[in-house]
């Protein structure tokens, strides 16, 4: 059976790749960078990656998703890729990892490609930069309210679907795989959104303190007090702790951030003219 398994994987690699000659493998985005229905992404691409992932020796769950998953992909999906700057998360490998066509690779990315990407592209003016960082930074902080509880929706769904399997009797051993799977699939989801959140925000720094040397401006100083409100998200998501009361707060984690910048204390000493 397994010698079987790597040609059939091979067989299907090669269809995509025969796609993909053809037409761009991001995904197309609607508002708010959400994803939008797409047969090839929501069901040619996905079938293919679950053959190969399969072939892999991953769990791969035949179960249909529930709302809450997939309200869940939706929403995550804007953080995994960058649609202001397609270079910088790699939109086409973004897609093939989603859909397990492709191993996972945003372990490899680094911080510096949105910085790279923000100084390579014409504005008119140095602050442009600033506030682009801002508005960046803004909408991810719009978003995530949303996106967090829709992860702890599918965490109660997880939870549900154990205490089912346990207390329901005559439940076949494929069922129980298969909520096995799922569970672990949506782990691995929300890890990656983690990953996501996480290196954004770090990108977002190290451009603030890049463009702070290049094109020093007084506006830094709002982008990073933006990037403040960030971060009580990026520890949350970190902790795994999406269910909290108070998550469109952005503050509900009690720890005083300190900001990148001096504070500048009034200088009190007397002067006496000599």
């Amino acid at each position: 059976m397994c010698e079987r398994a790597g040609p059939l994987a091979r067989f299907f690699m090669l269809v995509l790749l025969a796609g993909l000659a053809a037409a761009c493998v991001a995904r197309p985005v609607g508002d708010f960078g959400r994803a939008q229905p797409s047969v090839t992404h929501d069901q040619i691409m996905p079938y293919i990656g679950g053959k190969i992932a399969a072939n892999r020796g991953e769990p791969v769950s035949s179960f249909n998703q529930t709302d809450q998953e997939r309200e869940m992909h939706d929403r995550t999906w804007r953080f995994l890729v960058a649609a202001h700057s397609r270079d910088w998360m790699f939109d086409s490998s973004v897609e093939l990892q989603r859909t397990r066509i492709g191993p996972a690779k945003d372990y490899r990315y680094t911080p510096e490609r949105y910085y790279l990407w923000l100084r390579t592209t014409q504005y008119q003016s140095s602050p442009t930069r600033y506030a682009t960082v801002g508005r960046h930074i803004l909408a991810d902080i719009d978003t995530l309210p949303t996106t967090f509880r829709a992860i702890c929706a599918v965490e109660a769904v997880d939870r549900q679907r154990r205490i089912a399997l346990a207390e329901l009797p005559g439940i076949e051993a494929p069922m129980a795989a298969n909520v096995e799977a799922r569970r672990v699939e949506n782990r691995w989801h929300v890890d990656w959104f983690v990953r996501a959140l996480t290196y954004r925000y770090e990108s977002y720094a190290y451009a603030l303190d890049h463009l702070l040397v290049e094109t020093p401006h007084e506006q830094s100083m709002a982008v990073d007090e933006t990037l403040r409100r960030l971060r009580p998200f990026v520890d949350r998501a970190n902790r795994g702790d999406f269910c909290a009361s108070g998550a469109g707060s952005g503050g509900g984690s009690g720890i005083n951030i300190p900001s990148r910048f001096q504070t500048m204390v009034p200088d009190n000493e007397v002067v006496v003219q000599k």
